[in-house]
């Protein structure tokens, strides 16, 4: 079998969860000598650095001692907002040998500022995909998958999303099933989509200014069956339907019916993770009316069915009737 080396870089200031996260899932997948896996961590010059957290992390060698890599991973933290320039140059002039490159979280600024992601799609923490785009326009940041994967580069959103990427490396690596031993191992999914949305519908969206359309979010997000159409809306929140849509989209940041579209298929993702309904239930439940209807919503937003998204987040799931 061969056996993959995984260097990490470590810097001050970075995520602790970032680094053992993902580390921790190619561990579990090394069970066995030779392991799979062979986990290096590396800073510029080998000295200790400190988490956000306070947590002392020890290197085991200085990057300019790593041998090249099959996996290179950067990590995030408060460290990338102000990277050492040695970092960046060592990124710029190394980390095109490595057979893959990783990012989790803010460690996707690391990449970008080294030239890594100029024509690539990309992802972060959703907190800073517009910063992100800003700052480096040649990147095609795509700010909802929990990871994005174009070529030999992989980025992914927001701390345990690392864990859902290395989790899909391990699969690419070494097999569904071996996967999935590891995901039991750490009691978690096997696997979320990368194309999941990493953030909850209201967690996308800024709160209206006004009490009468905060709360309306609120309704809408407690009732998904029920007639959500503008009319439907605006009679509820006293207003006529022209000022309803205006004021909504001004104060919430998108057209009632996107936000409409995002809670429902939010709902959807949850009963599906959550429940055992059947897929005609959900669909009933959550507005979509039909499961077609749902399935087109799914196709759209997840480029999934929401059977395979089931079977993706729901491994162990026993199979459930569709009505």
């Amino acid at each position: 079998m061969e056996q993959r080396e995984v260097l990490v870089i470590l810097f001050d200031g970075v995520q602790a969860l970032d680094v053992c996260g993902p580390v921790e899932v190619f561990h579990e997948a090394s069970p066995e000598e030779p392991a799979a896996y062979r986990i290096r961590t590396a800073t510029l010059d080998g000295a200790p650095v400190r988490t956000t957290s306070g947590l002392t992390l020890v290197p085991d060698l200085t990057l300019d001692e790593a041998a090249v890599p099959h996996t290179l991973l950067v990590p995030g933290g408060q460290g990338t907002r102000a990277p050492d320039p040695r970092l960046i140059d060592w990124l710029r002039g190394n980390a095109h040998r490595a057979r893959r490159k990783v990012s989790v979280c803010s460690g996707a600024l690391l990449l970008a500022e080294a030239g890594l992601l100029d024509g690539r799609r990309a992802t972060t923490h959703w907190m800073l995909c517009d910063t992100l785009a800003r700052r480096y326009p040649a990147v095609r940041v795509e700010p909802e998958p929990i990871y994005v994967r174009d070529g030999d580069v992989a980025t992914s959103a927001g701390v345990t999303a690392g864990i859902d990427l290395a989790l899909a490396l391990v699969e690419e690596d070494l097999g569904r099933d071996l996967a999935l031993a590891v995901a039991r191992q750490l009691v978690v999914f096997l696997r979320r989509p990368g194309n999941q949305t990493q953030f909850s519908a209201q967690l996308a969206v800024q709160l209206a200014d006004r009490r009468p359309l905060r709360d309306l979010q609120q309704w809408i997000t407690e009732h998904p069956a029920a007639d959500l159409s503008v009319e439907a809306l605006a009679d509820r929140a006293g207003l006529s339907p022209r000022h309803f849509a205006r004021a909504f989209r001004d104060e919430v940041g998108m057209p009632p019916g996107r936000y409409v579209d995002r809670v429902r298929l939010e709902a959807a993702r949850r009963r599906l993770e959550d429940t055992a309904d059947g897929i005609a239930q959900v669909s009933r439940h959550c507005g979509y009316g039909t499961p077609e209807a749902m399935r087109r919503a799914f196709l759209r937003a997840l480029d999934t069915s929401p059977a395979e998204y089931r079977r993706r987040f729901r491994p162990s799931a026993p199979p459930v009737p569709a009505t």
